[in-house]
């Protein structure tokens, strides 16, 4: 009987195959474009992780051609005897105290512009948008004046200040950061907020409780780019900063390859650890930045 019932089972149809040429022109070129762009991507990396690793480096990045030629630990070792780690805990706290603080400042304005209706509304958010208009260089000029007088009565809000640093990069992006939180705001319903407040909620409990949960993807995305704004910043971290002591990554690290004595092993190993904070941070925010925007609210 079960030889019978083998015996006339259909044969299992055969797949038809898209042809070589149809199946590249329509899916395939993209895996080669793909595997171009990751390795050109990945060859600059490799090439500072080769350099950084190779302790023939000294002057000049001749010897680092050959990839992983040699390897040592000697270069980063090295970098205890040099100011690196200074300039690397400046940067850091700089960062960090730049990104919270922006993401605190531009959800608050966001938040006001989006719920709250007042006199002089549009014309700020006018404002705020022409603004962003003028290139940031044009500032550079009035933010030293105004800093090397306020210094002389707040030392700590001064030239050659890390707060006097951050306050200027809170200032900064400040409106970009408003109406890339604006359109988040406005997304979300005002349905939650009527609900929230008939139940007793306050307008504090309303914002951290209700909204600022719903928009945690553009929280992540606007800490993220103050956090590495503030970390590679050169033109005006310089301009401000004028001591070793408080010179960040981006300053230091050039001047080690900006004048006639070059330390190409340094800048190299410097490099490698100097990624490390932006990759971290970019890994664990990488699921709020993918979660959608409402994802757990109830529609109403």
């Amino acid at each position: 009987m079960t030889t019978q019932t083998m015996s006339k089972a259909k044969p299992a149809p055969k797949q038809n195959r898209m042809p070589f040429g149809r199946w590249f022109s329509s899916i395939g070129f993209r895996h080669v474009v793909g595997i171009l762009a990751a390795i050109y991507a990945a060859f600059p990396i490799m090439y500072v992780i080769s350099a950084a690793l190779n302790p023939e480096i000294k002057t000049t990045l001749t010897g680092a051609n050959t990839l992983f030629s040699s390897v040592s630990g000697e270069n980063f070792a090295e970098l205890s005897d040099t100011m690196f780690w200074t300039w690397f805990s400046n940067t850091v706290i700089i960062g960090l105290a730049t990104s919270v603080g922006t993401v605190l400042m531009g959800a608050a304005a966001a938040y006001a512009f989006s719920r709250y209706r007042f006199s002089g509304r549009k014309v700020s958010l006018q404002a705020l948008l022409i603004i962003q208009m003028f290139p940031q260089l044009l500032t550079f000029v009035a933010i030293f004046l105004l800093l090397t007088t306020l210094g002389e009565i707040i030392p700590a809000l001064g030239i050659n200040s890390k707060m006097a640093l951050i306050a200027v990069y809170w200032g900064g992006a400040l409106g970009a950061n408003t109406f890339l939180m604006y359109g988040f705001f406005n997304s979300i319903p005002m349905e939650l907020d009527e609900a929230a407040k008939i139940d007793g909620a306050s307008h504090a409990q309303v914002y951290w409780t209700i909204i600022l949960p719903l928009v945690i993807p553009i929280l992540a995305v606007v800490g993220l780019l103050s956090f590495i704004a503030a970390f590679n910043d050169f033109v005006l971290a310089r301009t401000i900063l004028t001591s070793q002591e408080n010179w960040t990554l981006a300053i230091g690290m050039n001047i080690w390859v900006g004048g006639n004595d070059k330390n190409w092993d340094w800048f190299a190993s410097g490099a490698v650890i100097a990624a490390i904070p932006i990759l971290l941070l970019f890994l664990f925010l990488q699921k709020y930045i993918v979660a959608g925007l409402t994802g757990g609210a109830v529609k109403g």
